[in-house]
């Protein structure tokens, strides 16, 4: 099953399921995207309307919005073996553990602006997002698959010349500015994938092929991740992991690729969809 938020012409916002024939059923009085994700007897009976509706709403006639609004954005760094070679890293022996705010957060389709004063090396990050479907703390690996209600597209957009600026290294800074968090186009649920190890994930930049891997080659997976941060934070439904980005980022290239105004970016993870942003640069 696919969730997605989304917004009417006329400005209402509604919780709906993404059915094969792209087109959206909305569910939104079986509880928002979260509550659907956390509440099983909800989720069945969501989906049971959704396949009796005569009611189909067109994809083109909506905008979607980003599937949830996290609590909590915990993103994963150096996740990749191939990502952690190419930064001349070290492979790390634990994960890296950094955070987004909620201001970055952006959908599908959204335009992410920056200032050129602000930033002049802003880099793309394809990453599978886990969503949190259940209460946890103290999870092992074993059972940590347990607590996910789904995954979606994550694009870890990062500011290179703050996160690693000779003045303090400013991480926060050069990861979470406004929009630097879009997410979406849905969150597909555990039942479609059973094993979060086994996804392609792409990113394309104008069309141009950036970034192509496989989620099996994170070097601490899903379920690891779940346990490790569930150690030192209780982690509730609809909080978000981003688990890191594979080889082929822009800083790594040479000469570096940075994203420049008019770039069009999409993020593409197998049975979750493509995540297309488009990025403006602003004088100032």
């Amino acid at each position: 099953m696919r969730l997605v938020r989304f917004v009417y012409p006329d400005g209402r916002v509604a919780t709906g399921i993404w059915r094969d024939d792209d087109t959206l059923a909305d569910v939104s009085a079986h509880g928002d995207v979260v509550h659907l994700l956390a509440d099983v007897e909800a989720r069945a009976a969501a989906e049971r309307d959704a396949a009796r509706t005569t009611t189909a709403i067109q994809r083109s006639a909506v905008r979607l919005l980003p599937p949830l609004q996290p609590r909590l954005i915990l993103c994963i760094g150096l996740n990749y073996r191939d990502h952690a070679e190419e930064t001349g890293a070290r492979i790390p022996s634990r994960p890296v553990v950094f955070a987004k705010l909620a201001n970055a957060v952006a959908g599908p389709d959204a335009t992410i602006t920056w200032r050129a004063s602000v930033t002049q090396q802003v880099d793309y990050e394809a990453e599978l997002g886990v969503v949190i479907g259940a209460t946890c703390r103290d999870v092992s690996p074993r059972d940590a698959l347990r607590y996910v209600g789904g995954y979606t597209c994550v694009n870890d957009l990062s500011a290179r010349d703050l996160q690693f600026s000779d003045e303090g290294k400013q991480w926060t800074l050069g990861k979470t500015l406004d929009g630097f968090c879009p997410i979406g186009p849905c969150i597909t649920t555990t039942d479609a994938i059973p094993d979060p190890q086994a996804l392609t994930i792409t990113c394309h930049v104008n069309g141009e092929l950036m970034q192509s891997a496989s989620t099996a080659g994170m070097i601490f997976d899903v379920a690891t991740l779940i346990a490790h941060l569930s150690r030192y934070i209780t982690l509730q439904p609809g909080d978000l992991i981003a688990t890191g980005t594979p080889a082929g980022v822009g800083m790594s290239r040479k000469p570096p690729r940075w994203l420049q105004d008019g770039d069009v970016c999409t993020v593409n993870i197998a049975r979750i969809g493509a995540l297309t942003n488009v990025m403006r640069v602003l004088a100032g």
